[in-house]
């Protein structure tokens, strides 16, 4: 569907054009009518679907249609939308972007993120704005203050519900949920939707429409995914031949542990590589420097946990690495929804060694279809080895977890 099809106001159709959005991806084109039209709405969209558009469009569209907020000087700045983020680099990416769609209509967007002072986004209030990209902490921080108004906020939404959730967030909502009015539109939008997820529609949304343009928990489909067994000893070899061998423009890989990631960098530092870590225990200027640098080609390799790689927003990543995998299934779809983005096609590699066989079979599972693994030549594992085989992984398990699956899925349906 073309974007001059959707009921968009002219500027904003300007704003597309100028930015060369032509084509509504499927997220866009089901959700933008649904919201103009006032309705919740519950999205599973992966990241790199335009799920950012998806919502922003509509939000300013419908902040056009009422009248600008004038700046409130020293009174509580009163939003009309409040955008809520996990981390402060999806923060800092969404409000990019909403800055760019709303150029030239006098709609004002602000930001709001820990790990910096609070002081210049109290300034930036008091000029007064439209809509605030926030992360939980940091507004509760302002509402403290009393910096904002809530109660006139015509339309809040959650982005990577999931994430907010896994990342412990359910106490912030209860208390930001405490200034809102019950009158608002809610949309929730999440890479995944699982119970936890349709919970919180639950208890936040009034019968909210289900938009899923894939299917549950799966994966993109512009993504080729390749599981390599490996002995844990060698995997850093054979990372260090993969990289060699197919000199990607970029590469994202992704490590459990903050320590683990800060040593790979080290590692493949010594062996030439242009390589970053990207991590919690690194200052915010520090991470927002380092995305720079891989956007701009001047790094080449990023080595990132989980929540810090949330804010790299790339549409020509080629390849993401996975060095283990997460234990939350959920942050596999996560992790490799971070390539194969705008319609590209993608590459994710996982180097599986014994440890992490339960893992996959509990991905497996999760997506609802196999993960075949290979071998690579000449990094094949020692089958001399002995490894016992966990009891979650016998037959009989197996045949008990797609049971469960499959009656949890049955409900699903029929709630």
């Amino acid at each position: 569907m073309s974007f001059s099809q959707l009921p968009l106001a002219p500027i904003l159709q300007q704003n597309l054009s100028h930015l060369g959005f032509i084509e509504a991806t499927q997220i866009q084109a089901q959700a933008i009518p649904i919201i103009l039209a006032g309705k919740d709405v519950l999205a599973g969209a992966q990241t790199g679907t335009g799920k950012t558009a998806a919502f922003g469009l509509p939000l300013i569209q419908q902040i056009l249609s009422q009248a600008l907020s004038p700046a409130p000087g020293n009174a509580p700045c009163i939003l009309k939308a409040l955008v809520l983020v996990p981390t402060r680099e999806l923060a800092l990416q969404v409000f990019t972007q909403l800055e760019a769609l709303a150029s030239h209509t006098g709609v004002r967007a602000g930001l709001a993120y820990g790990g910096v002072s609070i002081d210049g986004q109290i300034r930036a209030l008091a000029q007064g704005i439209d809509v605030l990209v926030a992360t939980p902490g940091r507004l509760i921080d302002l509402l403290k203050k009393r910096r904002l108004n809530l109660k006139q906020l015509a339309m809040l939404v959650f982005d990577e519900a999931d994430r907010m959730l896994d990342m412990g967030f359910m106490d912030e909502i209860r208390e930001i949920l405490k200034h809102l009015s019950k009158t608002r539109q809610t949309l929730l939008f999440s890479a995944t939707l699982n119970d936890n997820i349709f919970k919180l529609s639950k208890r936040l949304q009034h019968q909210a429409q289900v938009i899923e343009v894939h299917g549950r928990n799966t994966t993109a489909v512009s993504v080729t995914e390749q599981v390599y067994q490996v002995d844990t000893e060698r995997k850093l070899d054979l990372l260090s031949h993969l990289l060699r061998r197919h000199a990607w423009s970029r590469v994202l890989i992704f490590s459990r542990q903050r320590q683990d990631v800060a040593k790979l960098s080290q590692d493949l530092l010594q062996q030439g590589f242009n390589v970053a870590p990207l991590h919690g225990d690194l200052s915010q200027h520090v991470r927002e420097q380092t995305l720079s640098s891989f956007k701009r080609h001047e790094i080449n390799v990023i080595v990132a946990t989980d929540i810090a790689a949330r804010g790299i927003d790339i549409d020509d990543l080629p390849v993401v690495i996975n060095m283990e995998l997460p234990f939350k299934t959920e942050d596999y779809v996560h992790r490799i929804g971070r390539t194969g983005r705008a319609g590209q096609q993608g590459l994710a590699i996982s180097l599986l060694d014994h440890q992490d066989e339960k893992l996959l079979h509990n991905l497996e599972t999760f997506l609802g279809r196999r993960l075949p693994s290979q071998w690579y030549l000449g990094f094949e594992p020692d089958l001399t080895k002995h490894h016992d085989m966990p009891k979650s992984l016998s037959k009989a398990a197996q045949k008990q977890a797609a049971r469960k699956k499959a009656l949890a899925q049955s409900k699903q349906r029929s709630s």
